[in-house]
């Protein structure tokens, strides 16, 4: 499996608008090959971390190039006070 984590400030009062974009990508775009799933982690008011999971780097990286991951990201990055802080990699384990 592969990975991104994303760190993200949202600008103020804009956690709502983040939610519902999240839920609405999931159900417009519907299954993205590869795609495993979101984590999300709420680590302030104004500050997400997100963790997007992939069956493997190959997916990962053709969904990053599809123009329609990058008109959702667009959407996104209008909530956002800076670009996300971006970590990606392979993921060596998984418990749970």
């Amino acid at each position: 499996m592969f990975g991104s984590v994303f760190k993200v400030q949202l600008q103020p009062g804009a956690y709502d608008a983040v939610q519902e974009l999240l839920q609405r990508e999931a159900t417009e775009r519907g299954h993205v090959p590869g795609f495993v799933r979101n984590l999300t982690l709420r680590e302030s008011e104004d500050v997400l971390w997100v963790m997007a999971v992939f069956e493997s780097e190959a997916e990962y990286r053709k969904n990053a190039a599809d123009p329609e991951q990058d008109k959702w990201y667009r959407r996104l990055r209008a909530h956002l006070v800076a670009d996300p802080e971006w970590h990606d990699g392979p993921i060596v384990e998984a418990t749970g």
